[in-house]
């Protein structure tokens, strides 16, 4: 195996690395800002005493003028599955509805009165 070989099997993803992973998708209660996160299973979790695993994210969007904070705590069995989930500061999304608010955001303001009219 020659060294780019080695390289590029060092920075590669695979399929069992992509399974590690959670998606998170929030909107922040002010700002209404949709935020998208990723949870690594393997790294992110720690160990609850009463067993299975949890994890606490503070997410903030990229949004320059309002800097909401949106908390998160993510609780998984002892085989990495979600089963609880609470949220202070915003509300949950689905992958659709966070794709779909994207789309929203994305579209181009439209005017009240054509150019040239004043609408009086």
């Amino acid at each position: 195996m020659g060294l780019l070989d080695a390289l590029k099997s060092m920075f590669a993803t695979d399929a069992s690395q992509a399974d590690n992973a959670y998606w998170l998708y929030v909107r922040s209660r002010r700002c209404k800002e949709v935020i998208k996160t990723r949870v690594d299973l393997r790294n992110d979790l720690s160990q609850r005493d009463e067993g299975g695993y949890f994890t606490r994210k503070v997410l903030t969007g990229n949004n320059s003028r309002c800097f909401d904070r949106v908390e998160v705590t993510l609780i998984f069995d002892d085989y990495r599955r979600l089963v609880d989930q609470q949220i202070s500061g915003g509300e949950f999304l689905t992958a659709e509805a966070y794709e779909a608010a994207l789309v929203v955001d994305s579209d181009p303001p439209t005017l009240t009165n054509p150019p040239g009219e004043t609408g009086l």
